[in-house]
């Protein structure tokens, strides 16, 4: 059983910052991109940043310059830090993490952390 848990999520003022966690959890899975999408009310969940294995990481437009992603594989873990957060940033924010299990590809979703931008 692998888990995703996402941590980090709350109210700020724009301008503001915000820390995002994920960490990926289950024996035998091994970890290879992760990757936070977000959804904001009413609309379809986008992607907002990525992160392989490798080190290679990739951005949305509209976050680029103000988030930066980064993980510490040793302990399957994911961050997205969040600057100058803008009203528009305001979503569910969802981590994504695929891997192998028991030999094959499998991807899981965590449940999502609200991240809310108002003053």
């Amino acid at each position: 059983q692998v888990q995703v848990v996402e941590s980090g999520g709350g109210l700020v003022q724009p301008g503001g910052s915000l820390r995002l966690s994920c960490a990926a959890t289950g024996n035998g899975f091994t970890l290879q991109t992760m990757a936070w999408a977000r959804q904001p009310p009413g609309k379809q969940r986008e992607m907002v940043a990525t992160s392989t294995s490798g080190g290679a990481t990739n951005y949305a437009d509209a976050v680029k310059g103000r988030f930066t992603i980064s993980r510490d594989n040793a302990k399957n873990t994911m961050y997205l830090e969040m600057h100058s957060l803008k009203p528009e940033d305001t979503a569910v924010y969802f981590c994504h993490a695929w891997g192998v299990l028991a030999g094959r590809g499998a991807d899981y979703w965590g449940q999502g952390t609200q991240v809310t931008v108002s003053s």
